[in-house]
């Protein structure tokens, strides 16, 4: 198993970063539960979490009937949300203000303007973080806050970042920054159980207990085109030599939440045996800052299963319009496919955006290899073209809206850490659909007939890749 596993690493060179993930095969294995929380459509009133702290029940049911009025009568809020919370555990926020980022530039240049602002602290949590123009732009910045007395936190995933030199950290570490490698892939200096196959996904930036982003954004430069400089207009597609854009979503959020986002990132630091960080405020009083309602909700392998995953399965069960679904790596379980089709079944509209290409060639094989069912079963299958599409994003009812880093596949639920945000209401849904629509507008759409008709190399890729669609 081991020579099978290196031979087909060294015959896959675009699996970037997967292609040390093969080891992880003789972690063991483990499968997706199935998820059977109480579903009942009545329950206790759903508790909702303001910038004074929790809200009244009678305050909750106001704010949810108000969302309910302007979700054109989906009924989703009658008993969604009773639902979710009973699964996921963490509080619902109001009072917050969501950003939609969209692609590098943009998103790299809120978090550099957040970044230099800073006055306490900046916790980062990443999966990349590469030693190139954009990841040299980003560690500058925060050796110089570090140096003003801004202390800094980084958690770097040992996988994600192992083809960073260690000069790159140690530069960061020599201004007084506190950098924890997540998992390391060296047994000899794994801080706790060595769990090699669990690794950390997230993408989270906080600046000063304030200000968050997360979403699908890595720090590298393939985002941008390998071009970063401050106030710069300049788009990946602008400069061929840089080969294909990348296609990603993130959110900016203030308010209650950050929060939530920061007791995540906490626990991640404790769990792994960080050095105790003391000394800042890192739960500054929070305020009003929005109109959204938002729950953060972040997963981890030691958990019973994927709270992200439980959400997901219960939102599209819930749905009675549409589910508008962009993802990066598609290679669905038994379940997901199951809700898919039966929401295709009872007349809902069930699109999904994905890659025409990948740098994982794997997980694109493997997820094709269900194009045929779906199909058939009424879901509809678009293409994203001219771009790597890296985005992970859903659109419930228009009203149910979530961004993060999780993938549909077996990895990002079963051994990752993910985090996520859900979105509650039409404002920030008609956002994510006028994103989504453009997204279709630049798609191919793949039809059943069309897919029948494909050559038979592709279907042996399909049948190759679905082998091993459990350790991707």
């Amino acid at each position: 198993m081991v020579s099978t596993t290196l031979t087909l690493a060294r015959c896959l060179p675009h699996l970037r970063h997967w292609s040390a993930a093969f080891m992880f095969v003789l972690a063991g294995c483990s499968s997706l539960p199935t998820i059977v929380p109480d579903l009942a459509r009545n329950g206790p009133p759903v508790p909702l979490k303001g910038a004074g702290g929790p809200l009244s029940v009678a305050h909750s049911e106001a704010i949810l009937d108000r969302l309910e009025r302007g979700s054109q009568d989906t009924g989703i809020f009658d008993y969604h949300l009773a639902r979710e919370e009973a699964i996921v555990g963490s509080p619902l926020t109001t009072g917050n203000q969501v950003r939609l980022l969209q692609d590098g530039p943009a998103t790299y240049q809120a978090m550099y303007d957040a970044i230099m602002a800073a006055r306490d602290h900046i916790n980062m949590e990443t999966y990349i973080l590469d030693d190139d123009e954009v990841g040299q732009r980003f560690a500058q910045a925060l050796i110089a806050k570090q140096r003003q007395g801004v202390q800094v936190n980084l958690i770097r995933d040992s996988v994600g970042t192992l083809y960073t030199p260690p000069a790159f950290f140690r530069q960061l570490t020599d201004s007084g920054a506190r950098v924890l490698e997540f998992n390391p892939i060296n047994p000899l200096l794994s801080r706790k159980e060595w769990t090699l196959n669990q690794r950390d996904h997230r993408k989270l930036l906080i600046v000063d207990g304030r200000t968050a982003f997360l979403g699908g954004i890595n720090i590298s430069s393939v985002y941008s085109g390998s071009s970063f400089r401050y106030g710069s207009r300049a788009k990946p597609s602008d400069r061929p030599e840089a080969g294909p854009a990348w296609r990603d979503t993130d959110i900016q959020l203030q308010g209650p939440v950050v929060a939530e986002l920061q007791k995540l990132f906490l626990s991640t630091w404790e769990s792994q045996k960080g050095e105790p960080l003391t000394g800042k405020n890192y739960f500054p009083p929070l305020e009003h800052a929005g109109p959204h309602v938002v729950r953060a909700i972040g997963s981890a392998p030691d958990e019973p299963f994927s709270l992200i995953y439980a959400t997901l399965l219960s939102a599209i069960g819930s749905a009675e319009v549409s589910v508008n679904i962009t993802n990066a790596y598609f290679a669905p379980d038994p379940q997901l496919l199951d809700a898919l089709e039966a929401a295709a079944g009872r007349g809902v509209d069930v699109p999904l955006i994905l890659p025409s290409q990948t740098d994982s060639w794997l997980v694109f094989h493997a997820g094709r290899n269900y194009y045929d069912r779906l199909l058939r079963a009424g879901v509809k299958i678009h293409e994203r073209q001219g771009v790597i599409l890296h985005s992970k994003t859903a659109l419930i009812d228009g009203v149910w809206a979530t961004v993060g880093s999780t993938n549909l596949d077996w990895r990002s639920f079963l051994h990752n850490y993910e985090l996520n945000a859900v979105v509650l209401g039409p404002v920030f849904g008609k956002q994510v659909q006028a994103m989504f629509d453009r997204d279709l507008a630049a798609s191919e759409t793949i039809t059943l007939e069309q897919w029948q008709r494909r050559p038979l190399d592709s279907r042996l890729k399909e049948w190759f890749a679905r082998v091993w669609e459990y350790w991707l």
